[in-house]
């Protein structure tokens, strides 16, 4: 039987972060690394999988209740369940899965989820729309494995054009595909590896969606908004007006965490005209503000992550970049000038691993492109 292939970009968030689960507005490129799944349809339902990153291999069922095991392969326990609750599944795969990039930062785990999905779709003849590819997936980070993210991930490597800025509102998932202007320079997306891995599962992730929706309820509350559930709470329902008037009687984590909501929104809008107009050193320029408000306002940011934001402040042909995913330890990026792109790569390593010799050897650079998100 022939093995197929499976292919999911990763994707970076330039301007947007932290703010897609309060259903803010968001930004985003698919980039040309990715997740790819080489596999074969199985007759009896079974999946095999094994990951060139993990040494456990996988095997269950498609047709029986799958609980979560605490491993690796709990989203993709959790993509077949997403899946199951509208469609029957007859077959499975045997599948072999490889990212061409480190873990960390990227949303290897969104990947993971949306190629193997593919993968499960294909063999089982199910044709799934966009949007409907996108909220299978968020059910299975969500519900099946635990962790309260938003639709960023999922949407950036799904909608993504190659030479395009996606702009997604995250109330009611309309999107715009913006093409770089005739007056844009030339730019790569550099990537960044702190030469640390990191699990949204057990980290402060989750803590930090609380707190901005706690944030909400609070302020709801205060200004005599009618507030309902707190699951139903996000800060997109709160005027920032009534954030301004209110925003000394929160709690200062809770303070900061909105701080950050309001003036990322605000940083995303800005971000989206610059790109529009060919303004590479202003969208650069606000990516940057975006990491430091992170830094600042979010509390998100190792001290290896913090060094990498810092060192690419200071480095000539970087017009601008931040964090990639939580924010925690994995990576960061950077909008580049591609004629810098030697100097970059030797200045950064160098002050790098003056701070941090034990991770020489981990820490990497990588230097890609826009692309198209996944062929469904």
């Amino acid at each position: 039987m022939s093995k197929e292939i499976s292919f999911c970009p990763y994707r970076v968030c330039p301007l947007g972060a932290h703010i897609d689960h309060q259903f803010g507005v968001v930004s985003g490129f698919a980039i040309n690394k990715g997740i790819e799944i080489e596999y074969e349809k199985t007759d009896d339902g079974k999946v095999f999988l094994e990951s060139c990153d993990f040494e456990k291999k996988v095997e269950f069922k498609v047709n029986k209740a799958l609980v979560k095991e605490n491993d690796w392969a709990d989203y993709l326990r959790g993509a077949t369940a997403s899946l199951k609750r509208n469609h029957d599944l007859s077959y499975g795969i045997k599948a072999y899965i490889k990212g061409s990039l480190p873990i960390g930062g990227l949303s290897s785990s969104a990947a993971v989820i949306i190629a193997f999905l593919n993968a499960l779709c294909r063999v089982n003849n199910i044709k799934l729309t966009r949007h409907e590819m996108v909220m299978t997936a968020l059910w299975a980070e969500n519900e099946f494995v635990g962790v309260s993210c938003g639709k960023l991930d999922q949407s950036c490597e799904i909608y993504s054009k190659k030479n395009n800025l996606l702009y997604i509102d995250m109330k009611d998932d309309s999107y715009e595909l913006i093409p770089a202007s005739k007056n844009m320079p030339q730019f790569k997306i550099a990537i960044f590896f702190s030469g640390l891995e990191r699990s949204l599962v057990g980290s402060q992730f989750n803590m930090r969606v609380d707190e901005l929706k706690s944030a909400a309820y609070m302020l709801k509350a205060l200004s005599g908004m009618e507030y309902g559930k707190f699951s139903d709470t996000r800060l997109r329902d709160v005027p920032r007006e009534i954030f301004e008037n209110y925003k000394d009687a929160l709690p200062e984590n809770w303070r900061k965490r909105a701080t950050h909501y309001y003036s990322e929104m605000e940083r995303v809008i800005k971000g989206k005209e610059a790109w529009k107009n060919g303004n590479i050193a202003e969208f650069g320029k606000l990516s940057f503000e975006s990491g430091d408000s992170s830094i600042k306002n979010y509390e998100t940011g190792s001290p290896q992550l913090i060094k990498i934001h810092e060192i690419m402040k200071e480095t000539q042909g970087i017009y601008g970049g931040r964090f990639s995913g939580a924010g925690f330890k994995g990576c960061a990026m950077a909008l580049v000038n591609p004629e810098f792109e030697e100097k970059i790569k030797y200045e950064v390593t160098q002050k790098y691993l003056k701070e941090f010799p034990q991770l020489e050897g981990k820490f990497g650079i990588h230097f890609t492109h826009t692309a198209d998100g996944i062929d469904l």
